[in-house]
């Protein structure tokens, strides 16, 4: 895959300087679509910012269609909390889609990595790195912080998928019903 940002042959330009001559390239081309900030489908992406995620091609989205919130592992923080109150009581969102990944750099990470920064700068972290080891079980937690926000009024249409970095499919993970005991995965494929 290549972009228009990829160096030319003998380029010697910073990657920031590429980015900014592939804008002016776009900016060349650009006509005002005439949307706002209200998405057309009424919905918000929480994904992560994992490079291998093409979320509007994956989605078949265009611009416009939706909004779109990334961080390390799509995961369900304050922050994100934020972005989704704004977006559903300002910008008029209903429905939230949770993306997160197979082989997330979270998999691999855990929260000695605050220590570790701490002893390397002397100062430690006050957000937590969110490390997960079940990626379905992530996307459930992550679901039930939406579902449980006092700040979100819509929190009726959240679902959680998983998105295969290798074949391109989603599958959708269920979230545990309470009392259901079961302990069984509740999850499906997408096609």
């Amino acid at each position: 895959m290549t972009t228009s940002a990829h160096p030319s042959p003998g380029a010697g330009d910073s990657v920031t300087e590429r980015l900014v001559e592939a804008n002016a390239r776009y900016a060349a081309g650009f006509t005002d679509p005439g949307t706002d900030a209200r998405p057309v489908l009424r919905v918000a992406v929480v994904a992560c910012m994992d490079a291998r995620l093409d979320l509007h091609a994956a989605l078949g989205l265009e611009l416009g269609d939706c909004h779109t919130i990334r961080n390390a592992g799509g995961v369900v923080t304050d922050d994100v909390i934020r972005s989704l109150t704004i977006s559903q009581r300002a910008l008029g969102t209903r429905a939230v889609m949770l993306v997160h990944h197979t082989g997330c750099g979270l998999e691999s990470l855990t929260e000695d990595f605050r220590h570790e920064l701490e002893d390397e700068v002397g100062q430690r972290p006050a957000w937590a790195v969110e490390a997960f080891r079940d990626v379905d079980q992530d996307v459930r937690q992550s679901m039930q912080r939406v579902r449980t926000s006092p700040f979100l009024p819509h929190t009726d249409d959240v679902r959680g998928f998983v998105f295969d970095v290798t074949t391109g499919l989603l599958r959708e993970i269920h979230p545990v019903e309470n009392g259901s005991g079961s302990g069984t995965s509740t999850s499906s494929a997408v096609a």
